[in-house]
């Protein structure tokens, strides 16, 4: 059988107070705390006849933070205007984006096209891939 030297028996005496100490000093502590914190109120209901607002699309949410300064829907109705057609469409996203270098990704300008697409041109696209 091992028998504890004065160190150990000091490291383990120590330890015991310290644990037992922490342990009363957190039961004490939550013994003060308060009780959970009350709910938040609910939401009140929309007014009637109200329609809750759609999220908008990232393809909007790109468009207008990044396009819509210069590009306002008096370009897009214009009678010289460029695009005829939905790979003319994502061809002017695509230059326009790049003139700008936005550094969008193949997905982001395809957003771009179906929201303006969706908005102002309504031009026949491909189905899904």
């Amino acid at each position: 059988m091992h028998c504890p030297t004065p160190i150990e028996v000091t490291v383990a005496t120590t330890l015991r107070a310290l644990l037992g100490a922490g342990a009363l000093a957190a039961s004490a502590a939550l013994a003060q705390a308060p009780g959970p914190a009350p709910l938040p109120a609910p939401l009140p209901a929309p007014a009637q006849g109200t329609v809750p607002q759609p999220v908008p699309s990232r393809g909007r949410l790109l468009y207008e933070t990044h396009c819509i300064a210069c590009h306002n829907s008096q370009m897009h109705w214009r009678d010289a205007r460029v695009v005829r057609d939905w790979p003319g469409l994502v061809t002017q996203v695509r230059t326009w984006q790049e003139r700008a270098k936005l550094q969008w990704i193949d997905a982001d300008i395809l957003e771009v096209a179906r929201h303006l697409n969706g908005a102002i041109y309504r031009l026949p696209q491909p189905g899904p891939a």
